[in-house]
């Protein structure tokens, strides 16, 4: 009992004494500290350096259901800066050692693993959680975490968010000595789609240099990753988290590299091109995890007003902290009300899937299509697409139950860059003649 008394001291001095700063719906006593701990459940997604900082700091703040989801395994490389990881776990899950080493130090917590991509989960895993928890290395993930919490916002007639749809994110990142910390809270703050611009294009390189007159180790890499292994492996798509595939990266710009005298290829460094990884500081992480779990126990309690709305740290010269307050972007094609398409009543499911991938905002293939969380169509596993393939041939208007308009999520492939990612996208859907509808978005505009 002394214990959680004095575990809970500082926690205590947030949540049970009134301040000036407080929430509207803040309530000040003991029972606050006990929901927080028997109701918040919050997810952490990703595992490394900044992950297995965050998963410790929110358990010892007092949040006691934790899930943690992670793809990747223990390398030797991580263990200078995860300090949750050991020589002998190498080679093993890092969600999976990341929840263990926690719960041995913390007494109470529950975290839940998962060792998977986090496009293997249902999107109603995500609807689960009070908060999500980010923290990635990875444009691409952030992205994808952003529009299926997204997924879930709906919007009233006026086109307000509805609170109670609202999933609250806090997100974190690190490069070297800098980093960030921010709240998303979709509909009200900017999403990340919204502020997409605050990440700095991937470094390219002439092809021709690549090809012809390598100068750095970066060089090789490149050469192998771009040009050498759609030569030998040809239809073959390049897996960055395949450790085959990065292997035989490495290989290859390891001869590449003696060919031309060139220092400096290592497999960790082919994970650094390859996946456009910026060396992680331990410090870093500590400062902007701190930053992450403060914000994640401020949504939860309204102990505090939250952060408005992005923290930028500097720590390479001194230290350096700002806070900006970004303006979300009410057009925004993920956190906004959705693309309007209207459609007549007999078009099928087949014809709205190629209208995706004609219309000029979308541009989505491959896709799989849910309707207040029943399944229209599914593109995997194999045993979704065979039960769902007749739904092809049938209107859209009787799928979605014959309502005049309402709301379809989408989950597919779409080209940024020219890179192709997976991406969900909210479409309000309006069918032409049905109960007086008029002068809406044709599927084509929008």
């Amino acid at each position: 009992m002394a214990d959680t008394l004095s575990r809970s001291r500082d926690l205590d001095k947030l949540l049970l004494r009134p301040g000036n700063l407080v929430g509207p719906r803040f309530e000040p006593g003991a029972e606050l500290r006990d929901d927080l701990q028997a109701f918040a459940k919050v997810l952490v997604v990703g595992a490394g350096g900044l992950g297995c900082e965050l998963l410790k700091d929110l358990a010892l703040t007092g949040f006691r259901n934790l899930e943690v989801i992670d793809m990747d395994r223990i390398e030797v490389t991580n263990l200078n800066r995860q300090f949750l990881f050991r020589l002998e776990d190498v080679g093993k899950p890092k969600a999976e050692v990341a929840a263990k080493r926690v719960m041995e130090r913390i007494s109470g917590v529950q975290i839940v693993p998962h060792f998977c991509r986090i496009e293997d989960k249902e999107i109603e895993f995500y609807n689960d959680f009070s908060i999500i928890a980010l923290g990635l290395d990875s444009v691409e993930a952030r992205s994808y975490i952003n529009t299926v919490a997204c997924s879930f916002l709906e919007y009233d007639s006026d086109d307000n968010p509805r609170e109670e749809t609202i999933k609250p994110m806090v997100d974190g990142g690190t490069e070297g000595f800098k980093g960030h910390a921010r709240v998303i809270l979709p509909g009200i703050t900017p999403c990340f789609e919204c502020t997409i611009w605050l990440f700095p294009p991937q470094v390219k390189f002439p092809l021709c240099t690549l090809a012809e007159t390598p100068r750095t180790a970066a060089h090789c890499i490149e050469y192998a990753h771009l040009i050498k292994w759609d030569e030998v492996h040809g239809g073959v798509a390049f897996d960055p988290d395949n450790p085959e595939h990065m292997k035989w990266v490495y290989d290859e710009a390891v001869k590449r590299a003696e060919l031309f005298g060139i220092p400096g290829v290592t497999y960790s460094f082919t994970q650094g091109v390859v996946k456009n990884i910026i060396p992680a500081i331990a410090s870093t992480n500590a400062i902007i995890s701190a930053a992450c779990a403060l914000e994640t126990l401020k949504i939860a309690t309204e102990c505090s007003k939250t952060l408005s709305n992005y923290l930028s740290y500097n720590g390479s010269q001194g230290l350096h902290t700002e806070v900006a307050e970004f303006e979300r972007d009410k057009d925004c094609l993920v956190c906004g009300p959705g693309i309007r398409i209207e459609l007549d009543t007999s078009i099928t499911l087949q014809k709205f899937m190629d209208l995706l991938e004609e219309h000029p905002k979308l541009r989505l293939s491959k896709a799989s299509i849910t309707h207040r969380g029943k399944n229209l169509y599914m593109q995997a596993p194999p045993v979704l697409e065979e039960m769902t393939r007749s739904n092809l041939s049938l209107s859209l208007f009787n799928l979605m139950g014959k309502l005049p308009k309402d709301v379809v999520h989408v989950n597919g492939m779409t080209i940024k860059n020219d890179q192709k990612f997976s991406c969900l996208r909210k479409l309000r859907v309006v069918f032409k003649g049905v109960d007086g509808v008029t002068d809406m978005d044709t599927a084509g505009g929008a």
